[in-house]
């Protein structure tokens, strides 16, 4: 799965207060904007370090689609309903398969998980949860693709690129709850089966 081109040459740094920092490598093209990475921090390794050792010829840089795209992702991680729009990503260099699989995990809505074999069902290979998995542990844009909201078909949460801890608090944070032994307790179940595709607008609309 490619998730970088060439033409990925720009980066921006968001200092977030519970999760650490996150990093946008991003391009800009006839097309306008469009997010290549993003990268999360992970224990002990965050992800302005992790950009520098993987993009090191990236710039600092930024514009305003970028600023609204990080206002909102800090507005995201400090509790804010956010819905990102699929448009901000190009996913014309993954298969159709990982295509498949990565809009149908676009379109859990906030406070919703589902399972890797919903999903797989969804795409059209039933019984194919270990491939989806495959194909969300490689996710280039997590948080856009929110990766996090797939769990277990048992409940629980399963693998997360930057650590089972912070996809649990990410979950917390859209209002999951968790027994102590990291299953699902309290929360909706989004079966793509049965609900409508992803939303493509732009929307943010703060916890009161």
């Amino acid at each position: 799965m490619s998730s970088v081109k060439a033409s990925a040459v720009n980066k921006t740094i968001i200092k977030t207060s519970g999760f650490g920092s996150v990093c946008l490598v991003w391009s800009e093209g006839s097309g306008g904007i469009r997010v290549e990475r993003v990268l999360l921090s992970l224990p002990g390794y965050p992800a302005e370090k992790r950009a520098a050792e993987l993009y090191p010829l990236c710039r600092p840089c930024s514009c305003e689609s970028v600023d609204a795209l990080a206002y909102a992702i800090e507005a995201y991680l400090e509790g804010g309903e956010v819905t990102f729009p699929l448009r901000l990503v190009d996913l014309s260099g993954f298969s159709p398969f990982q295509q498949a699989v990565l809009r149908a995990q676009h379109a859990i809505p906030r406070g919703s998980v589902s399972t890797y074999g919903l999903i797989a069902a969804r795409v059209g290979t039933p019984g194919g949860a270990r491939a989806v998995g495959r194909v969300m542990a490689k996710n280039p844009y997590p948080l856009i693709i929110p990766c996090h909201r797939t769990i277990l078909s048992g409940l629980h949460l399963g693998y997360f690129q930057s650590g089972a801890k912070m996809k649990r608090r990410l979950l917390e944070l859209e209002g999951i709850v968790f027994d102590a032994k990291g299953r699902m307790v309290c929360g909706r179940v989004h079966d793509p089966l049965t609900t409508g595709g992803a939303k493509t607008g732009f929307s943010q609309r703060n916890r009161s």
